[in-house]
């Protein structure tokens, strides 16, 4: 039986939206008998604050893997923001920052795939650039391939994947143009992450999401799990991520999960086997629910909502017939040694 790797974003398990308590975070997976999790945001309980994974010293990261050695759990990615600045410095009515490329690739790109190595993990998550707000995104489509290119370089060199997610206003915005930078990237330091909510919010129906789907395909890499309710036809206008509050589970969505996945059984042995000469151990599927709420740099589910969304998607899996593994007795004995 076809089989893959669940993970998630650990920082919506926890019981509030105002810190991420790595202790939360860890418990909450460890209990739902999740081995596997992208790091996002993370507060260590020294007082410090919520930190994004990017501004993590040294020194935390290495609490931060003694912590996941005591709870078993393992980094499955790392959720940067890479790839969500301007790609050009353009007054546009936004918030997104502006930052020199040459700037960003040396320091920010670079710091991604150091925080890789020091989590002994294999994949970056990141997106494709923003355009102006309100602009043709095609006449920045060759700014955006040149620098997603020269990203994709740079995660190869370190032995990292760069994995390229859709989400509103990005000039990547849904699964027909990602497809579209994969196949102009043409790199192997790069593969596609699918996500049904994040084109569901854009107003894309079930048949839309599988026929982008099927065009990912040949870049797949992973694929985030969220869904999403969402009646409004496509718009030609920009997303307003922070009054996204229709998040649901993957079995009670318009993303049409069970399509998708029927799609991904026949398709994964052949990804398994890509992953795995890039030295990975198979197909993640990544849970980000939102189910409390998301926004443009991540969301909220809380224990209870995470893990209504992990059977969820377990339901499904189930139904489908693709395998997945949580912890069970077996896997407790050979923690405790007997």
């Amino acid at each position: 039986m076809p089989k893959i790797i669940l993970s998630g974003f650990a920082d919506e398990a926890v019981n509030r939206t105002e810190t991420k308590s790595l202790v939360e975070q860890f418990t909450a997976f460890a209990a739902m008998g999740l081995q596997y999790y992208s790091v996002r945001f993370v507060d260590l309980g020294d007082g410090s604050g919520t930190k994004n994974v990017m501004k993590l010293s040294a020194e935390e990261i290495q609490q931060i893997k003694r912590l996941q050695d005591e709870y078993g759990l393992n980094v499955s990615s790392i959720g940067s923001p890479i790839g969500k600045v301007k790609l050009v410095d353009q007054e546009d009515g936004t918030k997104n920052v502006y930052i020199p490329f040459d700037k960003y690739l040396k320091e920010d790109v670079a710091r991604a795939c150091d925080i890789a190595h020091a989590f002994e993990c294999k994949l970056i998550r990141g997106f494709s650039f923003y355009h102006p707000h309100g602009k043709d995104y095609r006449a920045y489509m060759n700014q955006a391939v040149d620098q997603l290119g020269q990203i994709a370089e740079a995660c190869h060199r370190s032995d990292l994947t760069f994995g390229l997610e859709p989400e509103p206003n990005l000039v990547g915005a849904n699964g027909w143009l990602l497809a579209e930078i994969y196949e102009k990237v043409n790199h192997p330091g790069m593969v596609l992450i699918f996500d049904g909510a994040n084109l569901v919010v854009q107003g894309y129906t079930a048949l839309d999401l599988l026929d982008q789907f099927r065009a990912c395909l040949p870049g797949l890499g992973w694929l985030h799990i969220k869904d999403y309710r969402n009646p409004q036809p496509v718009g030609d206008g920009p997303v307003d991520e922070e009054s996204l509050w229709n998040f649901v589970p993957s079995d009670c969505g318009d993303s049409g999960h069970e399509a998708i996945l029927r799609e991904l059984k026949e398709y994964l042995p052949a990804m398994e086997q890509n992953l795995k000469r890039r030295g990975l151990p198979g197909v993640f599927c990544d849970l980000e629910p939102h189910v409390k709420g998301g926004g443009q740099f991540g969301g909220y589910s809380g224990p209870d909502g995470f893990g209504i969304a992990l059977r969820a998607f377990c339901r499904l899996l189930d139904y489908i017939g693709i395998d997945y593994h949580l912890r069970d007795f077996n896997d407790l004995k050979a923690a405790r040694g007997f």
